[in-house]
């Protein structure tokens, strides 16, 4: 045989599972339809936000956690309805993965050489019920190096193997076909695409110059989702969230095209929970784009206003940072805006100072070069917004500037096909809102929150600007951001046991079939259920491609 074990896919969860394999001694196979300079897949992108339970980030900042409070907000969240059938295995992996990291996951990645920053982000706060969807304490997690500090590790791993002799990388490798021999994967076939010097993330040709056929005791799929394929997000777009937009902008390169799924499923793996997807409502378009149709998502704090297309704010379940797919819904399903694919945020200078990040490893460069210093001066201390939120404000054709609310309104009108925004109607709602900050006792949703964000020091020192009149020419000037739906994940996948051996349609192992990370909707077919609390795509990725790896190292022995 070619390797012991054949990974499908050259990022995160793939290399979690070759650095297990390899560190066992097994020979691994490493294909990948990408050149080299792709390693470490989408995760590379990524703002690196890690779900951690009851870690010292969390205690030192005085917020109380624990594995029984995440599983609580993890069951309420996922909402696992089909316990039966498609959920069997999900819910299995849920638990497993939220007592690792209430666990084992900290130690566990600071022996990977991955270091978290201090501050612990708040992220999907939720639908304000305590029963029902959000993190109820704050546990995001961001890694030094951000999504480079993620996968920077697995990759040293995957090159010190394959200088020992473990580890042959097939870049620009196309898988086309399972080899199931008497109902065992035994290999792959496909294309060998032409060579193509293109930079991380760019989409790459698909001209093929020859084909190939490796064997192995053991196949894992690593391939991710379907993100980067608009019409098989709109294909397996729910009725639940109502329309899929007619425009969407894409969070992910173009390289996840959900292609191994389709073909795991000819060999018989079995996919579920198709119809649940993580798409989010605050996308943005990339001034400066690296893939097709590329948008950056903002990570808002708790003040900028949100409006509907029709100029109406949203109501208040829908607040920045709190439900993500909760909002989706909303916009998608209520008639008279679901025709509409884009909202707006309105703020100003001082809440974009404050509140605003962008997600993404390339958006971030303070942490992403692990710079405690520009962290402090960007973030803590200094004086402006962050340069690429700067560089966005200034560049980005989604954001507008004026000194008086007339005059954004118009710039406003001037980003859609007809004007469909009232500068009366929106001072109205601006100004109710504004009476609302001048005393601590509001009685608006969003003001409350606010005041609760700044209750969190974490968020105090970096992530919430004081209470202000949004219309206060002092905190000018105003600022507008028409905002995207921004393709990200797919919350399905193969179904697998706990060990990440895929299922067939008879609910049994297939014999030398394994799926991780997107591919499996992160674990079990659909470890999330119908939302994610956050930090947890990377983590399912990491935790995944350990339990395959450890599994597969110990079957093929």
């Amino acid at each position: 045989m070619d390797a012991d074990v054949i990974i499908v896919g050259a990022g995160l969860s793939g290399l979690v599972a070759a650095q297990e394999l390899t560190g066992q001694g097994r020979k691994v196979a490493l294909v990948d339809q990408e050149n080299a300079a792709n390693l470490g897949g989408q995760a590379y992108w990524s703002f690196g936000g890690l779900f951690v339970v009851n870690s010292p980030e969390q205690r030192r900042l005085r917020v109380k956690d624990s594995f029984e409070l995440a599983w609580s907000d993890w069951q309420a969240s996922a909402r696992f309805d089909r316990l039966d059938d498609e959920d069997a295995w999900a819910v299995r992996w849920a638990r497993a993965y939220v007592e690792f990291a209430a666990g084992e996951k900290r130690s566990w990645i600071a022996a990977q050489g991955i270091k978290l920053t201090p501050i612990v982000g708040w992220a999907e706060r939720g639908g304000l019920r305590a029963d029902g969807h959000g993190n109820s304490v704050p546990r995001f997690h961001v890694a030094w190096g951000t999504g480079t500090g993620v996968v920077g590790p697995f990759v040293r791993s995957a090159e010190r193997a394959a200088d020992a002799g473990l580890l042959t990388f097939y870049h620009r490798h196309q898988v086309d076909e399972l080899v199931v021999q008497d109902g065992a994967v035994t290999g792959v076939r496909g294309s060998v695409l032409k060579d193509d010097p293109s930079l991380r993330g760019v989409a790459s040709s698909r001209e093929t110059t020859g084909s190939f056929e490796l064997t192995a005791q053991a196949v894992i799929i690593a391939s991710g989702g379907i993100g980067g394929d608009h019409d098989l997000v709109r294909h397996y777009w729910p009725q639940r969230l109502g329309t899929a937009p007619q425009n969407m902008i894409t969070g992910v390169p173009a390289y996840v095209d959900g292609r191994m799924l389709a073909i795991s499923t000819e060999a018989g793996a079995r996919m579920v929970n198709r119809d649940r997807m993580w798409h989010y409502t605050e996308g943005v378009q990339n001034w400066n784009s690296i893939w097709p149709e590329h948008g950056i998502r903002i990570l808002p704090g708790p003040s900028s206003m949100w409006f509907d297309a029709l100029g109406r704010r949203l109501p208040d379940s829908c607040l920045p940072g709190h439900d993500t797919l909760g909002t989706l819904k909303y916009l998608r399903t209520t008639p008279d805006i679901a025709g509409y694919d884009h909202s707006w945020f309105i703020l100003n200078q001082k809440i974009i100072e404050k509140e605003f990040a962008l997600s993404g490893s390339e958006q971030n460069p303070d942490i992403t070069s692990g710079s405690r210093q520009a962290v402090l001066r960007n973030r803590i201390f200094g004086k402006g917004a962050p340069a690429p939120v700067e560089a966005f404000k200034r560049n980005g054709a989604d954001f507008v500037v004026a000194g008086t609310l007339d005059e954004l309104v118009a710039k406003m009108n001037d980003l859609t096909d007809k004007p469909l925004l009232d500068a009366g109607e929106l001072r109205r709602q601006i100004e109710a809102r504004d009476m609302q900050v001048d005393n601590p006792y509001s009685k608006d949703a969003q003001v409350q929150g606010i005041h609760n964000s700044r209750r969190f020091l974490g968020d105090r020192l970096s992530r919430t600007a004081t209470p202000h009149h949004i219309l206060d020419p002092q905190a000018g000037p105003l600022i507008g951001v028409k905002l995207h739906i921004l393709t990200r994940k797919s919350l399905g996948g193969i179904q697998t046991d706990l060990d990440a051996r895929a299922l067939g349609l008879d609910g049994t192992p297939i014999s030398g079939l394994y799926a991780v990370g997107e591919a499996a909707g992160f674990g079990g077919g659909g470890v999330h259920g119908y939302n994610s609390l956050e930090g947890t795509f990377l983590g399912g990725c990491l935790f995944s491609g350990r339990q395959a790896g450890r599994a597969a190292a110990q079957a093929v022995a």
